[in-house]
């Protein structure tokens, strides 16, 4: 059968001392022979878990209808039954005669992973006490962790019964003899155990328990228990999100809190409790214990405290997940646990601490108690100090105290109604804390993405140290080196979208908010010293080089300085508080009736029903839920197929809770006739294929191995390598991803040489690169001298000290200029900014008999050239300047400052070459670097006037890739540009500085169309069938509309009667679909006879529908209208429609054709012929066309070459006013930006964006 969903019971054990010594025990207090009252052993009593009902189905399957009834997971308990319990007397004074039948054992089934042996322990950690007067009951909580890490939470009452006599006189005239001195009681404890951590409303479900069986007969002791047990396992648990779930135990409600989304935990307990326990700062040492992984034990008299303090401090750090030992609750006899040599968290009760503070070492003693830390060192190592600030200044706001809500409102009468209020306050509260707690995690980490690169998951630890603050190097060193970063670690290569990355994302881009997609990722330092100024040299040359070079060696202390200026650190985030649901199961039924039981999933099934058709359309994400939750009963009564349906309603409304493992299992179950029924259903078909595909994938993956589970360091080759090794090693250590320029470095190293770079080369080459950021940084730069360069500047490379025409000093290059730093007294003087240069060149100067060489550059609006005596450096500072020279050229004409830093990149490398080579060929071979300055020599540089006027700005989107990847789609929302690029990649920019703030992946195929739907939803049609709706306030995909059989290749937006909005989608084979916006689901459909359907547009009452070898004009419900086919001019093998634009106003449609450089004017009523051609000078094809203003703007390729060009047309005249050159490749997307801008996207030989201003 299929593999049920965990449900909230696991097993409930009741455990307690044995009945025969409790006679005995008894016996002798009556004789009043007890000296003392003795404390017993505990055992294990009772044992129940699900199911506790089941049926022989006709496929002879066992069905067991309960939630976490997983039949394979089970195992045997052997339980002793003791046959001398048939005379035991009973609490009202009746003797059960009852004679136990069965075997001296009894074999009972519980989940595999229960430990029955120690739970005894746990159930009595202090032991089991007997006592001569009735106590309180008390609660206390459990976790246990399986060999993989899993853990399993337990909540556990202690309560007392009187222990009866089982003599004969005991009973007189039918009533129990009730002498004081005859009274003794025995605790027995209940545990309830379960997957998930719900210690609030197990703990509320164990107090319902207890009003059941005080008044009970001991004869119906356990049946009592197991009725207990059998109504919670038919509790399903709620899915992530706003549903929560409750049911009625009696006399209180109890509810079952969600999740906020599918990777946060449950969070069931009060979150404020160790703030209530500790000072601020003694939390902060104690979470800085936890990350860094020590060994730590807390002490409390309260069980409780113990796991609940613990549990809180786990959540604290969440998104991180503690991977060491977890017992928060040490039983007397465990305590051997506390001389484990791994690190650990631990909890024991506070009469121990000056045992345990004695007898080991290099323990952290947590007294929860008295709110105290001590350890055996001098002192612990507290947390980054800015971090920790920002966590005690927001920790002050926070309102602790209840009561102080309670002061204007009168006595409540009603307690499920206080319990609510109470409930309420605690999750605002919960919310709160977390919300601090990630604010807190985010500020000790955010950096840590700026040192990762993640196409070879490799990490640079050492470099990131280095630019640590010197306070807080020692925190980071030992948090580096644990399990828990290094899991956080692989979550961050892998991409992972959880808390911490969207609170990280939307900090950071009010930091970067400024900062244009142009900047070399290799220096993230740049963006920092925009806003700090130059305050100290080490500030300004940190990180010059990029933050994935691993150091050789250990830098020295006093050379170890931050690279980070003071700021002051995000706040959280305030997202406002969402409104939940609750949903409230059945009343329970008789749990232990299997007909009773399944009517009770019965009446589930049409409540969910009902709360589905109550809800809007609007509210999606709660409509999935019940969804969710008619999936889970369903599947556990057995209604498969309509379970796959909720389940297949559930994947187009919200696919990021789609439960796939379950859904794979119950697809797997299906038999034969029921498969043949949803293979029937055009709906489930479409979800049993998905299935198998994911599985299919799935299977791939895990054949290709482990690769994202690793984390690499970069290590210097030992083998000799070829090209592509090269190009691997060079990419893993960071220098640079472009191949190209990889490339090029390969054919410097290895020129005069073997096609192969050998280890020793590399290393010699690797330490120059090193070592010339070590010496730039040991420039002090002073504040004279600072004022001087722009705060985005840093020093790059220094000469030696030298003599120039303009005084002795070194001359210092930046990406920006050349300036001599002079010795002596240190000061400025300005050599030239690269794009005032007019003449750089080899010279030499006259001193003795000799000549020196020397580099003679002339600037523009001086008279004299500057000339520097740079000796055997000469040649080098030649080919670095000539390169900078002609990359700044290439930048300011193209307005793409990326050719600027591809030259600072080239011009380093140069260096590293001569360096490493230190032979005759060193500089031939540096010159095989000199990309822009051959292409400067070779290709006139000069972009025609009217290009160069448009253009505004260009926005690279493969900046971090090591090719560039063709722009698929553009779209404009208001203040954001959305960017599709190859398989799926969704990149979100601000409008306003064009800076990158959001990336996305939907699917991994290639987008086709994007359209914006209206202020929360962009639709994105894929080419593996599938409608992606991403929410833009989110910035997720949760949402997929699956009907398409075939590529999704264009979208449109309509009002029909009533202003209801529809959405208009078409596929590649000709199916158009209608779909109601609101609710998600396809008013009509029809199908269109055409050879590639490729784009619709709604437009005054009719669709207009373009294939690749005509255009439809069809009425709403798909009835042909008429057609327009190629001109008889462009009719061949390879001619087809690219593109078409409706100008309704003039009655005109415009096309133009992937292999024709002519564009092509319809009249809308007389369609027979174009009226009017517009030819493209020297255009092969064109790709995109769009209104803007009165403009028609065109995009496509030339003959002469591959350059991407872009034609404006006058709408009126029909004639071309503009020819724009502005890529390297063929025109593949134009955009409209409020027709103050349009922006345009090429192919993946370019794979840039261009901003073009409108006139």
């Amino acid at each position: 059968m299929a593999e049920l969903p965990s449900g909230l019971l696991e097993a409930c054990v009741v455990v307690g001392a044995p009945s025969d010594k409790l006679r005995d025990i008894y016996q002798f207090h009556l004789q009043s022979k007890l000296d003392e009252i003795p404390v017993l052993e505990a055992e294990v009593l009772q044992v129940h878990a699900p199911p506790f009902v089941s049926k022989e189905s006709n496929s002879s399957q066992l069905i067991g209808p309960a939630f976490s009834c997983v039949q394979r997971r089970r195992r045997s308990f052997i339980k002793k039954n003791r046959r001398d319990r048939a005379a035991e007397v009973l609490p009202n004074g009746e003797t059960s005669n009852r004679a136990e039948a069965s075997s001296a054992t009894e074999d009972i089934s519980v989940p595999k992973d229960l430990d029955l042996i120690a739970l005894p322990q746990l159930c009595f950690p202090g032991g089991l006490q007997l006592a001569n007067e009735q106590k309180e009951d008390s609660y206390h909580f459990l976790v246990f962790t399986d060999l993989f890490g899993n853990r399993t939470h337990g909540v556990v009452v202690q309560y007392y019964r009187a222990i009866q006599s089982c003599q004969e006189d005991a009973v007189q005239n039918g009533h129990r003899w009730n002498s004081s001195k005859s009274r003794l009681f025995t605790p027995f404890a209940v545990c309830v155990i379960s997957k998930f951590p719900y210690y609030n409303a197990l703990k509320d479900c164990l107090s319902c328990l207890l009003v059941l069986l005080r008044p009970t007969r001991q004869a119906d002791f356990e049946e009592t228990i197991k009725e207990f047990s059998a109504k919670l396992s038919l509790v399903p648990l709620p899915p992530p999100g706003q549903l929560h779930v409750s049911f009625n135990l009696r006399p209180i409600h109890v509810v079952l809190p969600s999740r906020q989304d599918q990777d946060s935990p449950i969070i069931d307990i009060d979150l404020h409790l160790p703030f209530l326990c500790f000072t601020h700062t003694t939390l902060l040492q104690v979470l800085s214990c936890l990350l860094q992984e020590q060994r730590l034990v807390l002490f409390s008299a309260n069980w409780a405290r113990l796991t609940l303090v613990a549990e809180s401090l786990l959540l604290y750090l969440q998104p991180l997940s503690w991977q060491q030992p977890y017992v928060p609750v040490l039983a007397r006899g465990m305590l051997d646990f506390l001389m484990a040599p791994t690190a650990f968290l631990m909890g024991c009760h506070i009469s121990h601490f000056e045992e345990v503070a004695a007898e080991t070492e290099e323990l952290i003693l947590v007294n929860v108690d008295d709110g105290i830390i001590q350890s055996s060192w001098s002192e612990t190592i507290d947390l980054p100090l800015a971090a920790a600030e920002s966590f005690m200044s927001r920790a002050e706001g926070l309102q602790l105290h209840y009561d102080l809500e309670l002061c204007h409102l009168g006595a409540g009468t009603d307690a499920n109604a206080l319990r609510r209020q109470r409930r309420d306050w605690q999750t605002r509260l919960n919310t709160q804390i977390q919300n601090i707690a990630l604010e807190l995690v985010v500020n000790i980490f955010r950096d840590v993405q700026d040192f990762l690169n993640h196409e070879h998951r490799v990490f640079n630890s050492e470099e990131f140290l280095r630019t640590r603050e010197p306070a807080d190097q020692l925190f980071y060193k030992k948090v580096l080196d644990t399990y828990i970063f290094h899991s956080f670690l692989r979550d961050r290569l892998n991409r992972k979208r959880d808390t911490f990355s969207r609170m990280e994302q939307n900090t950071r881009n009010h930091a970067h908010r400024n900062r244009a997609m142009t900047e070399s990722p290799r220096r993230p330092l740049m963006s920092d010293l925009s806003r700090s100024g130059y305050t100290s040299p080490n500030d300004r040359l940190s990180k010059r080089l990029g933050a994935s070079l691993p150091n050789l060696e250990k830098p020295a202390s006093d050379t170890v300085t931050s690279s980070r200026p003071t700021r002051r650190l995000d706040v959280g985030l305030k997202s406002p508080q969402k409104a939940v649901t609750v949903f409230r199961l059945p009343e329970f039924p008789p749990p232990l009736a299997y007909h009773y039981v399944q009517n009770y999933y019965s009446d589930m099934v049409s409540s969910l029903g009902k709360a589905i058709n109550a809800t809007l359309p609007e509210e999606s994400a709660l409509m999935a839920r019940y969804h969710y939750l008619r999936g889970l009963v369903n599947t556990v009564s057995n209604r498969r197929l309509d379970a796959l349906e909720d389940f297949q309603s559930l994947y187009k409304t919200d696919s990021d809770i789609f439960p796939s493992q379950m859904v794979k299992s119950l697809v797997d179950s299906l038999p034969e006739a029921e498969r043949l029924q949803a293979d029937k259903r055009p709906e489930l078909k479409r979800l049993i294929s998905r299935v198998k595909r994911d599985q299919e994938r799935e299977r791939a993956r895990d054949d290709s191995g482990r690769e994202e589970d690793s984390v690499k360091r970069f290590k210097l080759p030992k083998t000799y390598m070829q090209l592509e090794e090269f190009v691997k090693c060079i990419q893993e250590s960071g220098i640079v991803k472009d191949q190209g320029t990889i490339h090029r470095l390969f054919d410097a190293l290895t020129v005069g040489h073997q096609k192969q770079v050998g280890p020793e080369l590399f290393r010699v080459f690797y330490t120059i690169w090193k070592e010339t950021e070590a010496e730039a940084q040991e420039v002090r730069l002073p504040a004279s001298v600072s004022e001087h360069i722009e705060p985005s500047e840093c020093v790059f490379k220094l000469s030696s000290s030298v003599k120039t025409s303009r005084g002795v000093g070194k001359i210092a290059m930046t990406q920006r200029r050349l300036f001599l730093l002079t010795d002596g007294r240190p000061g400025y003087v300005e050599v030239a900014q690269y794009r005032d240069l007019e003449e750089v060149k080899v010279s030499s100067a006259p001193f003795l008999l000799l000549r020196i060489p020397s580099l003679k550059l002339r600037v523009q609006g001086r008279k004299e050239a500057f000339e520097a005596n740079l000796k055997t450096e000469t040649e080098l500072w030649n080919l670095m300047v000539k390169e900078m020279w002609a990359g700044r050229n290439m930048a300011d004409q193209h307005k793409d400052p990326q050719y600027m830093q591809q030259a600072l990149t080239n011009a380093l490398l140069m260096d590293a070459v001569v360096g490493s080579l230190q032979s005759s060929k060193a500089i031939y071979a540096a010159s095989k670097l000199a990309h822009f300055d051959r292409i400067k020599m070779e290709v006139p540089m000069m972009v025609p006037k009217t290009t160069a006027e448009t253009l505004k700005h260009k926005i690279n989107p493969s900046l971090e890739l090591a090719a560039p990847q063709a722009v698929d789609v553009l779209l404009y929302t208001p203040g954001q540009l959305w960017v599709s690029v190859s398989m799926g990649k969704v990149m979100v920019f601000d409008a306003s500085s064009w800076s990158l703030t959001h990336t996305c992946h939907v699917g991994n195929a290639r987008l086709n169309c994007m359209l914006g739907v209206d202020k929360d939803q962009v639709w994105m049609g894929s080419e593996d069938s599938v409608i992606y709706i991403i929410s833009m306030v989110a910035m997720v995909c949760n949402r997929q509309l699956t009907e398409h059989r075939a590529e999704v290749t264009g979208l449109a937006l309509d009002t029909e009667k009533y202003s209801q909005k529809v959405a208009y989608s078409c596929s590649a084979e000709g199916t158009v679909m209608v779909w109601d916006v609101s609710t998600l689901q396809v008013k009509r459909h029809f199908r269109l006879s055409c050879d590639r359907l490729q784009s619709v547009y709604s437009c005054d009452g009719t669709l207009w529908c373009s294939s690749t070898d005509n255009i439809m004009e069809v009425w709403r419900n798909g009835s042909l209208k008429q057609r327009l086919t190629l001109p008889e001019q462009q009719k061949g093998s390879t001619a087809t429609f690219s593109s078409v634009l409706l100008l309704l106003e003039k009655e005109e449609l415009w096309s133009v054709c992937v292999d024709s450089g002519e564009v092509c004017i319809w009249h809308i009523k007389d369609t027979a012929k174009p009226y009017h051609r517009v030819a493209l000078q020297d255009c092969t094809g064109c790709h995109c066309i769009i209104k803007v203003k009165n403009q028609v703007w065109v995009g496509g390729v030339g003959r002469r070459s591959t350059k991407g060009k872009i034609y404006i047309l006058d709408m009126e005249r029909h004639q071309v006013l503009k020819e724009l050159h502005g890529h390297n490749d063929k025109v593949t997307a134009l955009c409209s930006a409020e027709d103050r801008y349009v922006l345009s996207g090429a192919g993946k030989q370019d794979g840039k964006i261009a901003i073009w201003k409108v006139e």
